[in-house]
């Protein structure tokens, strides 16, 4: 039996997988709100005092840089420590990993109708790939193609420096500035970031905000009212706002083709993409994907596709657990 986990800034997904001929199987499933608790120990002893399966191994995805067995969470005010994880839930066989990393190790077993190919004329292709993953936060990683087989390795591209395009993103990133003094791609391709670039249109007077909509946002997820707003064209404001959002995830995604040479493709993961899949299948992702002068034909020939499926990364830390005998 192996215990996977994927921790994020919201949530916290734990499962069990059995392991039968190779094959992984899911036997039960909880998710917590990561904020309610005080750090993953607390999380794993509640999960497991619920059941009597003691797992064999244990790996967890975390949304954050892990080094040394140590991980300071990006989005959470939690320290998690792979040994004193190890005292205090008992599990002796323990991994942790970046949670973009186990959204990599996930990648193999998806199958067809967990994926959406967004540029469906260049659906085979070989050599390394990357994920791209916004959410809570803004997660990167890569797999290496050796020729045989990929290796995956996580990265901290998300808080690399966000590169405006255009005099539009000149002001917005003049806006963040203001802010945060250093802005990074997260700040505009997250759930955060949505945000941040709905509070920038409004206030620099491109758009008005409807008084349904303020308080939608006052007393909801505000990234979800935005999101639903634009989707539904209730309101001008929010489709400016998320067509933003959208083309600069696609640059930023085809920043990461370049600098991994990820001719194999990109795979969007995280919890934004799936629920704006019919937008993100529109013009302006691949547009700003493709946007990149000279080496605008060697993208053309890069699938891109949406991870439909939320449970990826817990299938990614079971594997990894797996692999890891």
């Amino acid at each position: 039996m192996i215990l996977a986990g994927d921790i994020g800034g919201t949530h916290a997904r734990l499962a069990f997988f059995d392991v039968r001929d190779g094959q992984l199987s899911q036997v039960s499933y909880s998710m917590f709100p990561s904020r309610e608790f005080s750090g993953l120990d607390e999380i794993v002893c509640k999960f497991l005092s619920a059941s009597s399966e003691r797992p064999e191994k244990a790996c967890f995805g975390v949304a954050g840089p892990v080094r040394n067995g140590r991980i300071e969470a990006s989005n959470l005010p939690w320290i998690i420590e792979s040994q004193k994880l190890v005292a205090e839930t008992k599990l002796e066989h323990l991994t942790l990993i970046n949670d973009l990393e186990a959204n990599a190790w996930g990648i193999p077993l998806l199958g067809p109708d967990d994926l959406v190919l967004l540029n469906p004329h260049y659906a085979d292709a070989i050599g390394n790939q990357a994920v791209i993953s916004a959410g809570t936060g803004l997660g990167e990683a890569g797999m290496y193609w050796d020729g045989a087989k990929h290796h995956i390795f996580a990265c901290e591209g998300g808080h690399a420096d966000f590169a405006p395009r255009n005099e539009l993103e000149v002001d917005l990133f003049r806006y963040l500035y203001g802010l945060f003094g250093h802005v990074s791609y997260e700040r505009v391709v997250s759930g955060p970031g949505l945000v941040n670039v709905y509070h920038f249109l409004r206030d620099t007077g491109r758009g008005e905000e409807p008084k349904w909509l303020a308080e939608q946002i006052l007393h909801s997820d505000p990234a979800a009212a935005i999101s639903k707003a634009a989707l539904e064209g209730k309101s001008p404001l929010c489709e400016h706002a998320l067509d933003l959002f959208i083309s600069v995830y696609g640059a930023e995604a085809g920043n990461l083709a370049l600098k991994l040479l990820a001719l194999g493709g990109i795979y969007l993961g995280g919890g934004i993409a799936p629920k704006i899949v019919s937008r993100l299948a529109g013009p302006l992702f691949m547009e700003a994907f493709l946007n990149k002068g000279r080496m605008k034909k060697l993208l053309e020939g890069i699938p891109v596709r949406v991870i439909t499926n939320d449970k990826i990364a817990l299938l990614g830390a079971a594997r990894c657990a797996q692999a890891r005998s």
